[in-house]
């Protein structure tokens, strides 16, 4: 009859198709029977296929000749039949052999069959190829462990597995470099042993889990907590990990150790606060120096003064000069320790150098009645560099020689020209460089251990500044001395250009023409500065009116209509570079020739006041004859300018 449809009613095996047919159709599955002795008794297709042996291959033969020689080595296919017998079933995974000789991996599982009487008739036998399946597995264990090795190499993040309730499972060689911890003392506790204490008592451990559970990953940057108790800055990601069937199996957190970036970011920060401090430090010192020299400027221009004034007006001059080179020296000092020195790298001939740089000390020379020889030869001394920069290095060296030289004594400059390098030394004859100090001396903040370099003071930083100059163009400086009171040498080795480049032909200098009188704009919120400025000019022959905000300047100049404006950057209420763009903008003072007058002198400071429309930019404070150049300018300029009809 027809299945009447009972679910536990069984569809009888058609009568017509026997057993041996059924077991020849399978060809996934090796099935045959071995008898007590383990040889072959039958064979079906599937085992055909899969070992390769046709029926009348290998029956009668042993069944392990499927097996390796190892495992026939060690009886292991006896030991299979003797279990089997045993148990009445045995089952195994491992490697067989094909009539080829290659391997397979196989799942064998032998069944013992006995008559009623309970004798042993035989075996049967199945075996099942899971070559294909041994190799995924292979492949899926290559993988984890190619992911743990590849977890195990990170060792700037922490990465670790924390179960459902926080219990960490698993621990990489980042998280003991980053928490302290070795996997022993880390796996199987609660990861919120890494959290500071007070948020732990906000419940931080347990709220970031339930916020990666609900989200499926929580970020943030919080205080984390080592082993030896310090705390770290930390970014942190905790993922939810759920399996195939979406149920939670734990968070996989990374950790990362922020210090350094902090670190970075705070050295960053240090760094733009000195710089913003140097630019505040080099306007409120020149300000002052500003006045002092326009002040000795103008008792240099009165036709009659007393010995006793003409010796105030030069000592003001010579100590606002040095005063001026000591300013100059430590912002220097500050901005190489920054990175915010800039060179401006040319061809120059540097015995241009070295007369620059002593003339402008031969006054203080004479000052102290020293002897200041120097010995430069004719010829050009082609060479690379920033030709400022080099002067200052020189100066910074003959300043050192002239404080510590006493009255009476003999300093000399003396430059020699080798094949590749021009070597100039600055010899004294004064108390010499204890041996010791020989090195120390050239370091920041360090003055000679004799009791005159203490006597004679100074901020430390001359020699130190000069060598950082003197290294940034390839050269070397170093000082040598025979003793207490035998005087000291510096020498000063710098490379030459190799190459014979053409220098530019020096420039005539110009006659100091008389300047033409100009109705000039003074503007600075510093009054004294703004006042002394101002009588110097009046006493150059102009008409000059100042004011000391930007808002009044316009004001005045509506009325006055100045040829020239000297304007400084930093001001209330309008800042010069706005200022000289309002001047412009009033009717007939479109071409008012402005000048910056300030306190910054910077490259990007000259950017700045170029990019405003200023035509010069003059460092507070002003030398005499670039003040002058400008004003000649304005005559030049203004002769060109052609009236209208």
């Amino acid at each position: 009859m027809p299945n009447s449809g009972d679910p536990h009613s069984r569809t009888p095996v058609p009568a017509e198709i026997p057993y041996e047919r059924m077991i020849q159709s399978v060809l996934d599955y090796a099935i045959f029977m071995i008898d007590p002795k383990g040889r072959v008794m039958s064979w079906n297709s599937g085992a055909e296929q899969i070992k390769g042996w046709r029926a009348d291959e290998i029956i009668g033969r042993s069944f392990a000749t499927f097996y390796t020689r190892e495992a026939v080595a060690t009886d292991w296919p006896n030991i299979e039949l003797r279990c089997a017998a045993k148990q009445g079933r045995f089952e195994d995974r491992g490697w067989r052999v094909r009539k080829d000789g290659s391997r397979f991996w196989a799942n064998v599982v032998i069944t013992a069959i006995r008559n009623d009487s309970g004798e042993l008739l035989g075996f049967t036998k199945v075996t099942r190829d899971l070559t294909s399946q041994r190799e995924q597995e292979d492949a899926l264990r290559q993988s984890e462990e190619q992911f743990r090795l590849l977890v195990e190499s990170v060792h700037d993040h922490a990465m670790f597995i924390v179960d459902p309730g926080g219990f960490i499972q698993t621990w990489n060689s980042g998280a003991q470099a980053i928490h302290g911890y070795p996997a022993a003392q880390a796996i199987g506790r609660n990861y919120s042993m890494f959290y500071t204490e007070d948020d732990i008592a906000r419940n931080c451990p347990q709220s970031d889990i339930e916020s990666a559970m609900r989200d499926g990953v929580f970020k943030t940057q919080a205080w984390r907590r080592r082993r030896d108790g310090t705390t770290f800055l930390a970014e942190v990601k905790l993922s939810s990990v759920r399996d195939s069937n979406g149920r939670l199996i734990g968070f996989a957190q990374i950790t990362r150790d922020l210090s350094e970036q902090r670190r970075m970011v705070d050295a960053e920060s240090a760094k733009e606060r000195m710089t913003n401090f140097l630019a505040m430090l080099s306007h409120e010192l020149r300000n002052p120096l500003a006045s002092i020299r326009n002040g000795a400027e103008i008792m240099r221009m009165q036709p009659e003064l007393s010995p006793t004034l003409e010796r105030v007006r030069d000592v003001i001059s010579r100590q606002s000069t040095q005063l001026n080179l000591l300013v100059d020296d430590l912002l220097d000092i500050g901005r190489l320790q920054t990175g915010k020195l800039v060179f401006n790298m040319e061809r120059i001939d540097y015995g241009d150098v070295v007369r620059t740089a002593t003339e402008a000390f031969s006054e203080q020379a004479a000052a102290k009645q020293q002897q200041l020889e120097v010995r430069v030869p004719e010829v050009p001394l082609p060479m690379r560099g920033d030709a400022g920069r080099l002067v200052q290095a020189l100066q910074n060296v003959l300043a050192n020689a002239i404080r510590y030289t006493p009255s009476g004594g003999r300093i000399s400059v003396d430059v020699q020209v080798g094949v590749s390098t021009i070597m100039t030394s600055v010899t004294d004859n004064g108390p010499g460089i204890d041996p010791g100090s020989l090195e120390r001396i050239f370091e920041l903040f360090v003055q000679g251990e004799t009791p005159r370099a203490r006597w004679e003071g100074g901020l430390g930083i001359g020699l130190s500044l000069a060598r950082a100059l003197v290294v940034k163009h390839g050269g070397i400086i170093s000082a040598h001395s025979a003793g207490a009171g035998r005087g000291s040498t510096f020498l000063i080795r710098l490379p030459r250009a190799v190459d014979d480049f053409a220098l530019a032909a020096p420039q005539t200098p110009a006659v100091d023409e008389p300047l033409q009188p100009h109705r000039i704009l003074v503007v600075d919120d510093n009054v004294d500065a703004a006042n002394s400025l101002a009588d110097m000019l009046r006493l150059l022959g102009n008409d000059v009116v100042v004011s000391l905000h930007g808002i009044e300047a316009l004001e005045i100049s509506e009325r006055f209509k100045p040829d020239c404006a000297l304007i400084d950057l930093d001001m209330p209420q309008m800042d010069g570079c706005t200022l000289v763009g309002g001047l412009r903008a009033i009717p007939g003072l479109e071409q008012v020739r402005a000048a910056a007058v300030t306190g910054h002198g910077q490259p990007a400071d000259h950017d700045r006041t170029r990019s405003a429309g200023f035509d010069d930019h003059l460092v507070k404070p002003v030398d005499v004859s670039k003040l002058k150049r400008f004003l000649q300018g304005a005559v030049r300029q203004s002769s060109d300018v052609v009236p209208s009809a």
